[in-house]
């Protein structure tokens, strides 16, 4: 039971990506690592099992080609869930990349007070996206720019 608990939040996430089209385990793998930047890489001992209840709990398929569909039934359940876990391919609206946005500098912040190695590598990346947000503000509010 443990187990299920520790994996609850995987059953939202996964179904929300088979909403973009039919996965094997190994393409979900891929897309958790690819999400957290290849800081996080789920096990099979996690996915797989996983996979076959939400298949026998009629939440998603498994196609002859070895590929998981969404069903009806997963399609009902994932619009019970909000919040990071609900995975979204594009914000639809500028307030849904802004708080896109937002979350992923959260989450940044967090990285660089509990675990500043991962982080560190990046620090002129972050500060080139700090400058460019800078310049769009200043544009947005009419103040020139340098150029």
């Amino acid at each position: 039971m443990f187990g299920t608990r520790r994996r609850g939040w995987l059953r939202p996430w996964i179904l929300s990506m088979l909403e973009d089209g039919p996965k094997n385990g190994a393409d979900i793998i891929s897309e958790v690592e690819n999400v957290s930047f290849g800081w996080w890489r789920p096990s099979p001992g996690s996915i797989y099992p996983l996979l076959e209840d939400m298949n026998r709990d009629e939440l998603i398929k498994k196609r002859e080609d070895g590929k998981y569909e969404i069903t009806d039934k997963g399609r009902d359940e994932i619009h019970w869930f909000h919040g990071p876990w609900r995975h979204t391919p594009r914000p639809a609206s500028v307030e849904e990349m802004l708080n896109e946005i937002e979350a992923y500098l959260s989450y940044f912040e967090d990285l660089a007070n509990s675990n500043k190695p991962k982080i560190e590598a990046y620090s002129n990346r972050i500060k080139t996206i700090k400058d460019r947000i800078s310049k769009l503000a200043d544009t947005v509010q009419g103040r020139p720019t340098a150029t």
